[in-house]
C-alpha cells in the first residue's frame, strides 16, 4: 500500500493507491473530517497526526504557466488538423510553437485558461516540441518536450468504404520505399501496391468493419513505419478507388471485375479485349478472385476492355494503353436478378456506420473580456423589428455550382443560445476529415421564407468524425468579414439551334483539398446570347485560414429553367484577388452524337461522335448508355482523340449481358482535364468534380 500524509483539521488520511489513482481521475475528493459527519469517502482512512506548523509547506507547488499535452497527440506531416493544447495559465492571447513554427494567430482559438483549439501547421516526421506563451510575456513561457508527433506518412483519400477497394496514394517525408514494400491497413495487407519513388506508393485497401486503424508500410528489409489512425472506414463518395494503372501494355493485361456495392470480386464475368485487328477480340472469363489475365504479343499495344455479367451493368474502356484495368461494376437493381426474387439488398454507399455521427462546438467572437462571451459586434445592427441576428454553420462540399443549402430558421444560432465562450452549433456529418464554416448576419423574418443576409464568416478545417461518434469542442473563430467584391467577365459559348438558351455563373472558394465554400447570391443568370459581366459581392478575403485559397468562378451555358442539356460548363479560371474582373472564356463545345442517328433505329455496334473545332482541348469522354428506363446502363470511357468506338456483340456472348430492347438514352460527355493522364484514370476523374470544363447532350435511340 501506498500510504501518503497530508494535514486536515488535525487529521492525517491514509489512501491505498486506488484511491490515489481515482482522486487523478477526479472520481472522488478528500474531505475534512467536519465536512460530513456521517460518513467519508470510502477506500479513506481517517487517524489521529498533529499537524505541522504551517500546513501551507506540505501543499504541492502548481506551476502557473504550464503546457501538458495535445489532442490527437499526432498527425500527418503536412498538417492542417484541428487539435487541441492544453494547459494551464492560458491567456486570451496566448501563443502556440509547435517544433519551433508559430501558429498563425488566426489558426489559434483560445478557449480558457486550459485549453485552446489550434490547426497543426506543416512539420518534420518525429516528435516536436510544444511552446505556449501569453502574448510577448515571456516569463510565462512554457514548453513540452516531443508535446506532439507529426507521421512519417499519410494517406490520401484518408477515408473511404468499409467494402475496402478505395485505390490511396501514401506520400511519406524521409522513406526509401522500394519494390517489394508492403502497405497494412489495420494489419491487413493493402493489394497493388506500386511504388512509385522513395516517399510515394499506391495501393487499393481491404474491407473492414466502420473505424479508425492504423497504417504499417514496411520495406523488404523489414523495417516498418506506424501511422495511427491514419485510415478511416465508414460512408465514402470520394471516387478514388478503380480505373486504369500500371506500366505501358508490354504483353500482358489484367482486369479485376468488382461489384461496386459490396466490394466483393466478380467471378464468371465475360471480360473482351479488342485491339481492332482481323484476328477479333480476345475474350476470357474472371476467376474467382474476379481477374481475367491476358497474354502475348498483340497485348502491347491499347485494347478496349468491355467487363459484363448477367446482373450487373457492362463498362467499357477504349484505347487502353497500360497493363491493368480495375472495374467496379453497378448490380441491375431487378427482382429476377435475386434467388428470392427480391431487389439486391444495396441501396445506397457501403460501409454505414456513420449513423448519429456529428459535430458540435462554439461559434466565437474576439472578446473585450478575458474570455468573455462577447459577439455579434463586428455585424451591422437589424434595421427592423422583423429582423435578428443569426448564424447557420455549414459543410464545404465538392460542386461550387451549387446553391447555399437552406436551412431550418428553427436550427438558427442566436445571441441567445448557449456555450461557454461562444455560441453553440451542431451538425451531421458523415466519417471522415471535413471542413466547415459560418456564416452569420441577420435575417428578415418579414418574408417567407426569412431572407437571410450573411456578413461575418469563420472556418474550421481538419475537423476529424469517427464513426458513431460525435466530434465536439470545435471553436469557428467568427472574426472575418465578408467584404470582398468579385467580378466576372464572361464569354460564353455561342448558342446552337437546340440550345444552350441561358448561362448561370456562380462564385464560390477552392480550398486546398479541392472542396470548396459557397455563399449567398450564387450563382446568378442571365439570358443567352450574352456577354458581359457579372459582378458577386459578400466574399472573405483570402487571409487568416483562408490564406492559399483560390476564389474560382463557374460558367453553366444551359437549356431550359432546369439548366438542362445540351450544356457547356467551364470552371477552369481562378484568382486570389478580387482586385480584377476574372476571365470566363473556353467553353468546351457541345458534343454530337453522329451514331446511332437521334430517334433512329441502333444496332449496338459503333458509336460516334463529333463537336465543332475551337473551345477548349477534349481529354475525356464518358458516354453512359441507359435501356429499360435506367434499369441497366452501359458506361463507355474513352481517352479525348477517340471520337469512334466498335462495340462488342455482347448478346452474342451470354444471355442478358447486353443492352435491353427498347428505347435508349445516350448521354455524352466530353471534358477537360489540364494535366490528365488516361493511363492513370481513376473513378474520380469520371465525375464532374474532376472537369475543370466539359460539354454534355443526350440524344434518344431505339434497340
Amino acid at each position: 500500500m501506498i500510504v501518503r500524509e497530508r494535514a486536515f483539521g488535525g487529521v492525517a488520511i491514509v489512501a491505498g493507491a486506488w484511491a490515489a489513482s481515482c482522486l487523478a481521475r477526479g472520481e472522488g475528493t478528500f474531505r475534512r473530517q467536519t465536512d460530513d459527519d456521517a460518513s467519508t469517502d470510502a477506500g479513506v482512512v481517517l487517524i489521529d497526526a498533529r499537524p505541522p506548523s504551517d500546513a501551507r509547506s506540505e501543499l504541492p507547488t502548481a506551476t502557473p504557466h504550464a503546457v501538458q499535452g495535445v489532442d490527437p497527440p499526432h498527425g500527418p506531416f503536412p498538417g492542417g488538423q484541428l487539435a487541441i493544447v492544453r494547459g494551464n495559465g492560458f491567456s486570451s492571447q496566448v501563443r502556440i510553437w509547435i517544433g519551433g513554427a508559430e501558429i498563425p494567430a488566426p489558426d489559434v482559438v483560445p478557449i480558457d485558461a486550459t485549453r485552446a483549439q489550434v490547426v497543426i501547421p506543416a512539420g518534420t516526421p518525429g516528435p516536436a516540441d510544444v511552446t505556449t506563451q501569453n502574448a510577448d510575456d515571456t516569463s510565462t513561457r512554457s514548453t513540452l518536450s516531443a508535446g506532439y508527433a507529426y507521421d512519417a506518412f499519410y494517406l490520401e483519400p484518408s477515408s473511404g468504404p468499409t467494402s475496402g477497394g478505395t485505390v490511396v496514394s501514401v506520400s511519406g517525408q524521409g522513406t526509401s520505399w522500394v519494390p517489394g514494400t508492403e502497405v497494412f491497413i489495420g494489419l491487413e495487407p493493402c493489394a497493388d501496391v506500386t511504388v512509385a519513388s522513395a516517399t510515394l506508393l499506391t495501393c487499393r485497401v481491404p474491407p473492414a468493419p466502420a473505424g479508425a486503424r492504423s497504417v504499417r508500410v514496411r520495406t523488404p528489409d523489414g523495417v516498418s513505419i506506424d501511422a495511427l489512425d491514419a485510415y478511416t472506414y465508414g460512408d465514402s463518395d470520394n471516387g478514388f478507388r478503380g480505373g486504369l494503372s500500371g506500366q505501358a501494355l508490354a504483353g500482358q493485361l489484367r482486369v479485376l471485375a468488382l461489384d461496386n456495392f459490396a466490394g466483393v470480386p466478380i467471378p464468371g464475368a465475360t471480360v473482351i479485349a479488342d485491339d481492332g485487328s482481323a484476328a477479333g477480340p480476345a475474350v476470357a472469363q474472371t476467376d474467382a478472385s474476379g481477374s481475367a489475365i491476358f497474354q502475348g504479343p498483340r497485348f502491347s499495344a491499347p485494347h478496349t476492355v468491355t467487363i459484363a455479367k448477367r446482373c450487373f451493368m457492362p463498362q467499357t474502356f477504349g484505347a487502353v494503353p497500360v497493363e491493368s484495368v480495375t472495374a467496379y461494376l453497378d448490380p441491375v437493381l431487378s427482382p429476377k436478378c435475386s434467388p428470392e426474387g427480391d431487389p439486391p439488398p444495396v441501396g445506397g454507399t457501403p460501409g454505414g456506420g456513420g449513423t448519429g455521427t456529428g459535430i458540435q462546438g462554439e461559434l466565437v467572437w474576439k472578446s473585450g473580456s478575458e474570455f468573455g462571451r462577447d459577439g455579434w459586434a463586428n455585424l451591422p445592427l437589424p434595421k427592423g423589428p422583423e429582423e435578428r441576428f443569426v448564424a447557420y454553420v455549414y459543410r464545404a462540399v465538392t460542386d461550387p455550382t451549387r446553391r447555399l443549402e437552406a436551412i431550418d430558421p428553427a436550427l438558427a444560432i442566436t445571441p441567445l443560445g448557449e456555450g461557454t465562450i461562444g455560441y453553440a452549433f451542431s451538425l451531421t456529418a458523415s466519417p471522415g476529415n471535413h471542413t466547415i464554416y459560418a456564416l452569420a448576419g441577420y435575417e428578415d423574418a418579414a418574408t417567407s421564407p426569412p431572407t437571410f443576409h450573411a456578413y461575418g464568416f469563420g472556418m474550421a478545417r481538419g475537423v476529424s468524425v469517427k464513426p458513431g461518434a460525435t466530434t465536439r469542442d470545435v471553436f469557428i473563430s467568427m472574426d472575418q468579414l465578408l467584404e470582398q467584391a468579385l467580378t466576372v467577365s464572361v464569354v460564353p459559348p455561342a448558342p446552337t439551334t437546340r440550345g444552350p438558351d441561358r448561362l448561370s455563373v456562380a462564385a464560390a472558394i477552392r480550398l486546398a483539398d479541392q472542396s470548396f465554400l459557397v455563399f449567398p447570391g450564387s450563382p446568378v443568370e442571365r439570358s443567352l446570347p450574352f456577354t458581359g459581366d457579372v459582378a458577386f459581392v459578400g466574399l472573405p478575403a483570402l487571409t487568416g485560414q483562408l490564406a492559399g485559397a483560390t476564389y474560382v468562378t463557374t460558367g453553366s451555358a444551359a437549356t431550359g429553367a432546369n439548366l438542362g442539356n445540351p450544356k457547356s460548363v467551364n470552371g477552369s479560371f481562378a484568382a486570389t484577388t478580387t482586385s480584377a474582373p476574372i476571365p470566363l472564356a473556353g467553353f468546351v463545345e457541345i458534343p454530337r452524337v453522329v451514331r446511332p442517328a437521334a430517334g433512329a433505329p441502333w444496332d449496338a455496334a459503333r458509336v460516334e461522335l463529333d463537336w465543332a473545332p475551337g473551345g477548349a482541348q477534349v481529354d475525356l469522354v464518358v458516354i453512359d448508355i441507359q435501356s429499360a428506363g435506367g434499369l441497366l446502363e452501359w458506361s463507355i470511357t474513352l481517352p479525348g482523340h477517340v471520337r469512334s468506338l466498335p462495340l462488342p456483340d455482347l448478346d452474342a456472348l451470354g444471355p442478358e449481358l447486353g443492352l435491353y430492347p427498347g428505347t435508349l438514352t445516350l448521354s455524352v460527355a466530353v471534358a477537360h482535364i489540364p494535366g490528365f493522364v488516361y493511363g492513370n484514370l481513376r473513378y474520380r476523374d469520371l465525375t464532374t468534380r474532376a472537369w475543370t470544363a466539359h460539354a454534355r447532350d443526350t440524344v434518344f435511340a431505339v434497340r
